[in-house]
């Protein structure tokens, strides 16, 4: 059974961006979307590895989400970080907000990374030199002279590893390389 994760956000826009992020970092993942706690226990509400909510909703439904304390991560805006809840800033930029998935990731929101290492296709050594290229920020044109490659070698290679790992975003394939242990995420 593939794994699932619950966003429970009334704002339309902010739960579609969160979707659309975690389906390029986790995309062997289902990911289900709730405008309402109401919506959410008229479904499973038990079946999620995850729950991505609103402060709101969590605080207006706190008992639930205390029993489930460490699946939830409550999605906030700035505000200051409350003791003993897991949150997520969501006006951070896209790099930054990748990257506070990921630390969420290795601070024992493992089933999500498990999700992600069941990975099917495997890089070739080559693809793994320039994903890990591509995350340290170098363009196509750095990373062909690093490699002594051509700049048409670099671009098949970037095709071929969003086409194995179906991500699209550096910030995914940054996600992607860390968690899998291709480059350490200070490195980045």
């Amino acid at each position: 059974m593939v794994p699932e994760i619950a966003i429970i956000e009334p704002n339309t826009l902010t739960a579609l961006g969160l979707e659309h992020l975690l389906e390029e970092v986790i995309p062997q993942i289902n990911i289900r979307v709730f405008p309402s706690f109401e919506a959410l226990v008229d479904d499973t509400p038990d079946m999620f590895v995850h729950y991505f909510v609103s402060s709101k909703i969590y605080f207006e439904h706190t008992s639930f989400f205390l029993e489930r304390k460490h699946r939830a991560i409550v999605l906030t805006s700035g505000e200051p970080q409350l003791s003993g809840i897991i949150s997520l800033d969501i006006n951070q930029d896209e790099h930054q907000l990748a990257k506070s998935i990921l630390q969420l990731m290795e601070r024992g929101h493992g089933h999500a990374k498990a999700a992600a290492t069941q990975e099917d296709s495997v890089l070739s050594l080559r693809e793994t030199e320039v994903l890990r290229l591509v995350v340290q920020g170098y363009i196509n044109k750095e990373i062909a002279d690093k490699l002594n490659i051509s700049l048409t070698t670099v671009i098949t290679h970037r095709k071929n590893i969003t086409e194995k790992l179906g991500i699209k975003s550096v910030s995914g394939l940054t996600i992607y390389a860390v968690m899998q242990g291709l480059i350490e995420a200070n490195a980045i």
